[in-house]
Order: C-alpha cells, then structure tokens, then sequence
C-alpha cells in the first residue's frame, strides 16, 4: 500500500502567485524543516519551493491530521496574521496514498506546471531531493519514490512530445522583455544570483545583453554569475548607495518580503524620469506592489504570464492525454516497485543473523570439536558451513519473491 506518502502543497492553481510566498519556509531554513518533520512525526520529509509552487511531500505510517496545513502554517509562519494563516491553510491542498503519488508524477511530468511542457521542474525537483537528503531529512522511501517519478517524467516526455517546443516561465519572461523594446546596450541591473538569475542571465548572454550589474547577499555568487555574463558584481548593501541608473531591473531572491521598495527604487533612478523595464520573478514579490503604479515603469511579472501559459496548454491537450494514461499506468509499477521494496528491507536482518548463527558453531558450540580437526578437515568444514548460509539466506527470499510475483499476478488478473 502507498498509504504512507502524502503531499501537502500550494500552486498557482489554488492561489495567485505572490500567495505562495505564505506557504514558503523563509531562505529553505533547514533547521525549519528538521523542526517542522520532528514536530508532526514524519519519517522522512522532502520540500520543494518554485516560481509556481511549494510542495511539502512526506512520509508517514502515522493518521495525518485535518487541520494539518494550519497546524503548520502556525509552528513556521509565526509572523503571519492569523487570517492570512487561515486563508492560505485553505488554499493548501493535501493528498494521500496513491493521489499523492500521481500528483508528484504529474508536476515532474510539467503537467502541473504553469508552462505546461517546460523540463525545468526536473532539476528542481531532483535538486530539491538532494538538499533534503544533505539535511537529513529524507530517507529510504523517499529516495525510491523520486527516482521512479524522474524515470516516470522522463518517459513522458519521450513517448507523448509534451516537451516540443515548450518555453520556461523565464523564457516567457525574457520574451516579454525583449518586447518592451529593450536595446542590447541596457543598463540591467539583476538583484539574486539564484537558480532563476542564473537562467535568465543565459538568455542575456544569448541575445546579446551585456551592460549587467549584479547584487546578491553572498558577494562571491554575484560575482560568478557576473563572469559568466560579462558585467560587474556589486554586494548587496550596494542597492542603497547605486546612482549609476539603470534601463531594466530583474529581481529574483529567497527573501519573502518586498526588498525593493518606493525609497530604494527612487534612490536606483538617480533622477531619471524615463519609463523602466522591471521584471520580478520572485515569489512571493520583492518589488512593492507601490512601484508599478507609482513610477513610469514595464513591469512583468509571472502572474501576467498566464495568458501566455494557457495558450501553450491549448498545444498540448493531446500530449496531456497521453501522459494520464501513462501516468496511471507507471502508478501501478511504483505500487509494485514499492512492494518489493518493502519485502527486502523486511527481509534485510536474515544475512546477517544468518552469519552470526554461523560464526557461533565455529566459535561457540562446536569450538572444542572444531580445534580438534586438521588444517584440511577445518577447511571443508568452513567451505560447508559458508555453502549452507548462502543457501539459507537465499531461501527466504526466493520464496519471498514468488509470493510477491504471485500476488502480483493475481491483481493484474482482477483488474483484468
């Protein structure tokens, strides 16, 4: 049974953008997320935060409780209003079992995806796995899990074509800017070095934009990301003394809270009253929301880019139906996977204490009887005794796997 497995997340189907920032654990804190898996009992945790989502996906043999997403909300977002607590615990939505299983295969399949299509939710969400596992956090059913999805998403994309030609929300962003009519000689100033900048600052690179500046909270990643641009690295404390101006601004960071503000933005303009570029793909927003209507400004965001978004999906409708049926099927084949796998780790203690039985005739039981024999005769003995260990801890797992084949067989006949 996958009753032990259940995802508790927040998307952009269930809430507007920025609302997801409510559900984010501030800067990926791993310590927030050890507390949070000892303060609920789950065995093993994974977290998972993109421009579109934040998805907490654990594992428990443990009754989940209702009011599980306000009980969380309440031990790591102390700093919300409890109506905004009790808003996003309503817009969260928990799944279990099997449902929770299918909704992890459909997101790494990007079905889920505001860009239906884009390949950019693999890597985070094998990133994602890798972090959790780093902290400590993760385990053995988890690890089994994430590997079928990524096998799962990848067979996706190969036998149905969801993928061809699909755009990143970054790629839609770029687009969007690059409309705006921005010269390649622009003044771009970039505040994060993260996952999203670094993709961004490829499309710069590949279009042509050179004149960037980059602010970050840990200098040295500006300062990498610079390099591979071509422009300069700046720390980020340099936001409040910058007078050099700037044509476009593109903010992306951790912090879930608005760093750019009225005051900052102005100090930015160094008295130029010309219309900027601003694109913020953060989530939750770190442009205040006063910034676009207040200043002459292009401003992108991802939650406009769901035109865009929609109509990409509309050129997929048939590459979704064949993923269901895909996906519905590969359900059945982590199910056995997953039984399997249960058999084995049940069955792991037998060569050991195979061994230790072993080991104790030598040099317990028979120890007297056993000094007593030659060199040759000991040795015969000790090839016997290993030939008979392999042999019984075989036994119990031949047979463990026959009934499990069987088993097997037989809800294949039932469904049949």
């Amino acid at each position: 049974m996958l009753d032990g497995f259940h995802v508790l997340t927040l998307t952009f189907r269930d809430a507007p953008l920025d609302a997801i920032g409510n559900a984010i654990i501030p800067e990926a804190d791993s310590a927030k997320l050890q507390d949070l898996k000892n303060t609920f009992n789950w065995q093993e945790l994974m977290y998972l935060a993109t421009c579109n989502r934040v998805m907490y996906l654990f594992y428990t043999q443990k009754p989940v409780q209702e009011d599980l997403p306000l009980e969380m909300l309440r031990a790591f977002r102390p700093d919300l209003m409890t109506e905004v607590q009790e808003t996003a615990a309503a817009q969260m939505r928990m799944l279990h079992g099997a449902n929770a299983v299918q909704h992890l295969f459909e997101v790494a399949s990007s079905m889920d995806s505001l860009v239906v299509g884009e390949r950019e939710i693999i890597r985070q969400l094998r990133e994602a796995y890798d972090k959790s596992y780093a902290w400590g956090i993760t385990g053995d059913h988890l690890r089994l899990l994430v590997r079928f999805t990524i096998e799962t998403a990848k067979e996706v994309y190969t036998q149905t074509g969801i993928g061809e030609k699909a755009l990143s929300v970054v790629a839609l962003a770029f687009s969007a800017m690059t409309k705006t009519g921005l010269k390649q000689d622009a003044r771009i100033l970039m505040v994060g070095a993260g996952e999203t900048n670094q993709l961004f600052a490829k499309f710069l690179v590949k279009y042509g934009y050179h004149n960037v500046t980059v602010f970050n909270r840990t200098y040295q990643n500006a300062v990498s990301l610079a390099e591979n641009i071509g422009g300069q690295a700046l720390p980020f404390d340099a936001l409040h003394t910058y007078v050099a101006g700037f044509d476009a601004l593109i903010v992306c960071t951790a912090a879930t809270d608005a760093i750019i503000d009225p005051a900052c933005y102005e100090r930015l303009l160094a008295g130029e009253t010309d219309s900027k570029v601003v694109v913020d793909l953060s989530i939750p927003h770190n442009i205040d929301k006063r910034i676009p209507t207040g200043f002459p400004v292009q401003y992108i965001e991802i939650e406009g880019l769901r035109s865009v978004a929609q109509e990409n999906l509309a050129h997929r409708t048939r590459a979704c139906a064949k993923a269901e049926v895909l996906i519905r099927q590969r359900i059945y084949g982590f199910r056995e996977l997953w039984h399997e796998r249960q058999v084995e780790r049940a069955l792991s203690h037998i060569p050991e204490e195979v061994h230790a039985v072993k080991q104790k005739a030598i040099e317990q039981v028979f120890s007297k009887e056993f000094a007593q024999l030659d060199a040759q005769a000991q040795q015969t003995v000790l090839q016997m005794l290993d030939y008979m260990e392999k042999k019984c801890i075989a036994i119990p797992m031949k047979a463990a796997k026959a009934v499990a084949l069987n088993m097997k067989k037989q809800r294949e006949t039932a469904k049949a």
